[in-house]
């Protein structure tokens, strides 16, 4: 019996043991990962400082006539206001979304992820360095536009406690979804160029239809529709929520903010992604 419960506790440290290593290999691999984005000047521009970017144009070519008034019965608000909820929902996806999905999609087609198919890194592993580097280029991103949108553009930031409890749960579901789904979707192109054609067309036809570009309540009902079937509409939701007035809450499409929907939605979509990254996820393509 004794003999029976010694190899039961030795088995069960080396379980332990086993996730430690993982873990830590993971956490190596993050800096890795680091390392390499902030080497890479395109990456690091249209992946991080796109968005920042986009808003300082957006509110340079429309607020030269000052606050604006979207709708009938909701306060005035400068461009850069309007915009930075939008902004921060796409540099989310961008970081996650499109980074992850043509990353991956690239090592596969150079060979690079069959050389560490050949290695001890297990899959776990490699996913929580790709991840981990989402998580730190998305904080630092997100952190950049809002310093950008406060001290250049004039943004007043919210100072109630909870709506930053909503920005921090939206983010952290938005980016881990993102990325999951970056992971899933960098199995489709079948090699290095045709990465680009296969994630960009996608990450921008979402952010035209959920509000980044485009006022989601200026939107045909059908396409706000069809914008909710995807869950970068639901992340722009939460942080409109986050950075806007609460009378505008009447302009979605519910007339209120419907966190817990965001929630919901951002939920299945995390699912979605962590079951399609585990199908679908090879260090060599199967077809190769």
């Amino acid at each position: 019996m004794s003999a029976t419960v010694e190899k039961t506790r030795a088995a069960g440290a080396r379980r332990r043991r086993a996730r430690r290593n993982v873990l830590s290999v993971g956490v190596w691999r993050t800096r890795f990962e680091l390392m390499q984005y902030f080497r890479s000047g395109d990456t690091l521009f249209f992946t991080f400082l796109f968005p920042v970017f986009m808003l300082g144009l957006f509110s340079v070519a429309f607020g030269s006539d000052g606050d604006v008034q979207i709708a009938p019965g909701v306060p005035p608000i400068s461009m850069a206001e309007l915009y930075l909820p939008g902004m921060i929902a796409a540099g989310l996806l961008l970081s996650g979304f499109q980074n992850l999905a043509m990353d991956i999609a690239i090592e596969r087609s150079d060979g690079m992820l069959k050389r560490l198919g050949g290695t001890p890194l297990s899959p776990v592993s490699y996913f929580i360095g790709k991840i981990g580097q989402v998580l730190v280029t998305g904080v630092l991103q997100s952190a950049l536009l809002l310093v950008f949108a406060s001290t250049v553009l004039g943004v007043e930031l919210p100072t109630e406690p909870a709506r930053w409890a909503t920005f921090a749960w939206v983010f952290v579901l938005g980016i881990t979804t993102s990325a999951l789904l970056g992971v899933a979707l960098s199995s489709v192109p079948r090699t290095a160029k045709s990465a680009t054609a296969v994630v960009v067309p996608i990450a921008l036809a979402l952010q035209f239809i959920s509000g980044v570009y485009l006022t989601f309540s200026q939107l045909p009902e059908w396409l706000q529709n069809v914008a909710g079937l995807f869950p970068l509409k639901w992340m722009a939701q939460g942080m409109r929520a986050v950075f806007l007035p609460e009378d505008y809450a009447t302009l979605e499409q519910n007339g209120e903010w419907n966190l817990a929907g965001v929630a919901i939605a951002l939920g299945i979509w995390l699912i979605v992604g962590l079951v399609l990254s585990r199908i679908t996820f090879r260090w060599i393509r199967r077809d190769a």
